[in-house]
């Protein structure tokens, strides 16, 4: 496999610090996340299941990758703001609805 390397064209090409580049919908549903928590006291005592939370609205969302966040909202219509709202929302809902179920399950086992 060949993997990125700045010095294959014998530094004649850019080195570009990928690090800035970010899932824009990390941040919001982590927001969202701990927004909602105190309706879910049994996981909201605890670091793990908030992070599955966090994991399972994640992977229930496409990736938005952005550089800057102000390039994001520029770009984007109020209906599309509110459509990624909405999206997030539901995702997040979903996510500690599946968690608890989930921990319900264990914990009878």
């Amino acid at each position: 496999a060949s993997g990125y390397n700045p010095n294959k064209l014998g530094g004649s090409m850019a080195n570009p610090d990928f690090t800035q580049l970010y899932n824009h919908h990390e941040r919001e549903v982590f927001a969202a996340v701990m927004d909602a928590a105190p309706d879910y006291p049994d996981i909201a005592i605890s670091n793990d299941l908030l992070c599955d939370v966090a994991c399972v609205a994640l992977n229930r969302l496409g990736p938005r990758y952005i550089r800057h966040e102000v390039d994001f909202s520029f770009y984007l219509t109020e209906h599309e703001r509110h459509e990624i709202d909405n999206a997030i929302n539901e995702a997040v809902s979903y996510a500690f609805n599946f968690v608890q179920a989930r921990t319900a399950l264990r914990a009878r086992k």
